[in-house]
């Protein structure tokens, strides 16, 4: 005898009309919306896997949407937000204290090391699912992402205004000639003595899938165009303190260019020295990846409401800067 379907799982693949409001967004990000609590390796797969139709053809996840583009959403068995329970208690309260600054369109945050800016891959709360958690009821979208283990301004948008202007601001930065849009300065620590004043690294940028979904940046000359600029602060124990400004907003940017230049974000498990770690975390307590979003400043209303947010180093990566 047949079983019925579970009531959260739909019967058949649905067609969604792309609205207005969501005219430029990019084809994985729409599918995170309209499958709450979807993890994104998953809306990767059926991506990939051509389960995902925009006006009847396959596409890619990048693929930036038109109005009344209409997209075939195959069904997906998603586990009940009852079922996923409510962040616990310690997570609710770090993130209500790292909260920077709010007013009636945006929330910024300084998101610690080791969060997660959306669950997904066996993280079931993230920092915009903790955030939503905090304040039920309210529209609550992520702007742009961190590293899980990137610390520093994350900025999240309440209004569906600010979030499309954020995202046009976005898209000027990834085309020829960007950056300036969203200004991103980070601080790192990078391995080795960098040469004084700043080294721009221009080199194009690839992701790749490694096996179990996860993925590997690396140079390539396919790759997507990709600009950083490093500038040397000052040295600690051999290694290079500095300014890191981007001008694309690239998956691992920093970290896969501090590995194309032969001096890796300290404590970087993916993309860094493992030996240079490893004394690192003996000698000076390094923990974490090195690398902190310090600042991030935009304009909104067509350049008329400058925001500018900071967020300072913490405390655990002063205290590496003081032993080193």
């Amino acid at each position: 005898m047949a079983l019925p379907e579970p009531p959260d799982r739909p019967a058949g693949a649905r067609t969604v009309r792309v609205p207005e409001d969501r005219v430029g967004q990019r084809l994985d990000n729409f599918l995170l919306g309209q499958l709450k609590g979807a993890p994104r390796s998953l809306v990767y797969k059926l991506v990939r896997s051509g389960q995902v139709r925009v006006n009847g053809g396959r596409a890619k996840a990048e693929r930036r949407l038109e109005g009344g583009d209409e997209v075939r959403i195959p069904p997906v068995r998603l586990e009940a937000a009852e079922a996923r329970g409510t962040p616990a208690r310690g997570l609710l309260e770090a993130m209500e204290a790292s909260i920077l600054f709010e007013d009636a369109r945006l929330l910024a945050i300084d998101k610690p090391s080791g969060v997660a800016s959306h669950g997904g891959s066996g993280i079931s709360f993230g920092a915009i699912e903790t955030l939503r958690a905090l304040r039920p009821g309210q529209s609550l979208e992520l702007v742009h992402r961190l590293d899980r283990d990137t610390s520093g301004v994350l900025v999240v948008a309440k209004k569906r205004s600010a979030l499309s202007e954020l995202q046009a601001l976005m898209r000027e930065d990834s085309g020829p000639g960007g950056g300036g849009g969203l200004r991103k300065r980070y601080l790192a620590l990078l391995a080795g003595r960098m040469p004084d004043g700043v080294m721009s690294v221009d080199a194009p940028l690839h992701v790749g899938l490694r096996q179990g979904g996860e993925r590997h940046v690396q140079v390539a000359a396919g790759g997507k165009p990709s600009l950083s600029h490093f500038r040397m602060l000052e040295r600690r124990g051999g290694h290079s303190y500095c300014e890191v400004r981007i001008e694309t907003g690239r998956t691992h940017q920093i970290r896969a260019h501090a590995r194309h230049i032969g001096h890796p974000v300290a404590g970087d498990d993916k993309y860094g020295d493992p030996d240079v770690n490893r004394r690192l975390r003996e000698q000076a307590g390094l923990r974490r990846l090195f690398l902190h979003a310090a600042s991030l400043e935009f304009a909104l209303d067509a350049g008329k409401t400058p925001y500018v947010l900071n967020a300072p180093l913490p405390a655990e990566l002063l205290a590496v800067l003081d032993r080193l």
